[in-house]
C-alpha cells in the first residue's frame, strides 16, 4: 500500500510540472537600454517569463521550442488610445439609434481579436458606452481572445461637449444627461461621476477637455470644462486610484488640464510652446493619435461620409496633428504611443510608428514610446513594457529589424500575451 500511495504521488507531481517555452531570437529589442541584442533565448514559464539566456538554449525534452531566429522580437506592444467598441464607417452615426448594446458587445469581440493580433498586447480604451468594461472581464477571465484592456467606461463630457451621448439627437432623445451618463456642469458632478466610473469598474477617467472632430456639434477646439471642474475630477480620481487623460485639440482647454492634473494629453493639436513647457514642468505625456488625423482627413473628403457639420472640422484639425508631434517631441515634450483606433479600421494600429519615424522620432524611441513608456503611464513598469524575467510574457516578432524598416511593424507574424500563442 505504501508503495501504491509512493507511486501516485510521483505520477500526480510529474503531470503537475508544467512544459517551458524556450524562444529563440535572432534579434530582440532590449527595450530599456534601447538596443538591439541577438542570439537570445526567451523562457516562458507559465504566463510569465522566468529567464533571458544567451546563445539558444533548450530545457528538457517536453519543453516547447519557437525558432524565431529570423525574426526581430519585442515586447507585446502597448497602444494608450483605442475605442475598442466600434470602427469608422458611413453608416456610424446612424447606428447609433439602430445599435443595440449586444451589437455593440458582438462587434467588440472581432475588435479585440484584430488588435491582439496585429501585436497590442495591451491598450488602454478611452471612451465607449460601457461594454468596453465588460470586453475587458471577458478577456482577462480567458472567455475570448483580445489585448489586456485598461478602460475608461464612458468619457466625461460637459452638456453639449465632445462626448455628450445624446449630441445630434431628436429633442424627444435629449433629455438632461447627468454624471451617471458621463456628463458634468459642475464640482459636484465632477466628484460624482469620476465615482460612478469606480463603481462601474472602470481603471481610469477620461474627459474631453475641448470640443472635438467627429461629435455632432460645431467646434473642435473650444475649452469645455471650468478648471475647478477638472481640478476636482483629478483630486477625485486619484482618491480611486485612477489617472486622467484628456481629449484636447484646442489650447486653452489644454492648459487648463494640465494645471487641473491630467497625466495625458491626446491630440493636442494646437498646442503652443507655452503649452508644451506646461507639460514639461507637469510631466504630462502627449499622446499625439497621428493616425487618426491622416484618416479623418481623408474621410472628410468622401461625400456623405461624415455629417456635414463635421466635415470643416475633420479638414482643419487631422492635417496639423503630425506636425504638432514633431514640434512637441523636438521641444521634449514625453510622448506616449497611441492611435485612436476605431476613428479607423482596428488592427491598422501600426501605421502610427512610421508617421513618428516620419517626422523625426528614431524608430527604437517610437517603440520604446508603445512599450516602456506606456508600461509607466499604467503604472505596470514591473510587469510590461520589457522582456526581462517576471514580466508578462507579452512577446510580439517581425520579420525584419525595426530600426531598419519601421513599415515592418505593421505585419506581426508571432503573438504570444500571457505566455500563450496567439499567432504564429
Amino acid at each position: 500500500m505504501k508503495f501504491f500511495y509512493t507511486l501516485l504521488f510521483v505520477l500526480i507531481s510529474t503531470t503537475l510540472v508544467a512544459q517551458d517555452t524556450y524562444i529563440h531570437c535572432g534579434k530582440l529589442i532590449d527595450t530599456k537600454s534601447g538596443k538591439i541584442l541577438t542570439e537570445r533565448t526567451i523562457v516562458v514559464s507559465g504566463k510569465k517569463i522566468s529567464k533571458v539566456e544567451i546563445g539558444y538554449t533548450t530545457g528538457e525534452s517536453d519543453d516547447n521550442i519557437i525558432d524565431l531566429k529570423d525574426k526581430t522580437v519585442m515586447p507585446g506592444l502597448i497602444d494608450m488610445h483605442v475605442h475598442i467598441e466600434s470602427e469608422s464607417n458611413p453608416k456610424a452615426y446612424l447606428e447609433r439609434y439602430t445599435s443595440n448594446e449586444a451589437d455593440v458587445a458582438y462587434n467588440s469581440v472581432g475588435f479585440a481579436k484584430t488588435t491582439l493580433m496585429a501585436g497590442f498586447t495591451t491598450i488602454r480604451d478611452l471612451g465607449g458606452s460601457g461594454v468596453n468594461i465588460a470586453l475587458k472581464k471577458a478577456i482577462a477571465q480567458g472567455k475570448i481572445d483580445g489585448p489586456r484592456i485598461f478602460t475608461a467606461g464612458k468619457s466625461l463630457a460637459t452638456t453639449g461637449g465632445h462626448a455628450d451621448p445624446t449630441n445630434g439627437s431628436n429633442k424627444s432623445l435629449i433629455g438632461d444627461p447627468g454624471p451617471k451618463d458621463g456628463v458634468v456642469n459642475s464640482v459636484e458632478d465632477a466628484k460624482k461621476a469620476v465615482r460612478q466610473r469606480y463603481k462601474n469598474g472602470a481603471d481610469l477617467i477620461k474627459i474631453t477637455a475641448t470640443g472635438g472632430v467627429l461629435s455632432v456639434a460645431k467646434s473642435s477646439s473650444n475649452p469645455q470644462f471650468t478648471i475647478e471642474e477638472i481640478k476636482a475630477i483629478c483630486k477625485t480620481a486619484k482618491d480611486y486610484g485612477f489617472h486622467v487623460a484628456a481629449h484636447a485639440h484646442g489650447d486653452e482647454g489644454m492648459q487648463r488640464a494640465i494645471i487641473g492634473g491630467v497625466k495625458t494629453i491626446e491630440h493636442g493639436t494646437l498646442m503652443s510652446t507655452k503649452t508644451m513647457d506646461l507639460m514639461k514642468k507637469n510631466r504630462a505625456y502627449l499622446v499625439p493619435t497621428i493616425t487618426a488625423g491622416k484618416e479623418v482627413t481623408e474621410k472628410a473628403k468622401i461625400d456623405g461620409y461624415y455629417p456635414a457639420i463635421i466635415v470643416p472640422k475633420a479638414l482643419e484639425i487631422g492635417p496639423q496633428i503630425q506636425d504638432t508631434f514633431k514640434k512637441a517631441y523636438k521641444r521634449g515634450v514625453r510622448i506616449a504611443f497611441g492611435t485612436d483606433a476605431g476613428v479607423f479600421k482596428h488592427g491598422q494600429n501600426a501605421k502610427e510608428f512610421g508617421y513618428m519615424v516620419e517626422a523625426g522620432m528614431r524608430p527604437i524611441t517610437a517603440i520604446q514610446c508603445a512599450t516602456i513608456v506606456n508600461a509607466k503611464v499604467l503604472n505596470m513598469t514591473k510587469e510590461l513594457g520589457q522582456i526581462a524575467p517576471d514580466f508578462f510574457a507579452d512577446i510580439v516578432a517581425v520579420n525584419d529589424d525595426p530600426t531598419e524598416e519601421i513599415k515592418t511593424m505593421e505585419n506581426v507574424v508571432f503573438v504570444m500575451k500571457n505566455g500563450k500563442i496567439y499567432k504564429q
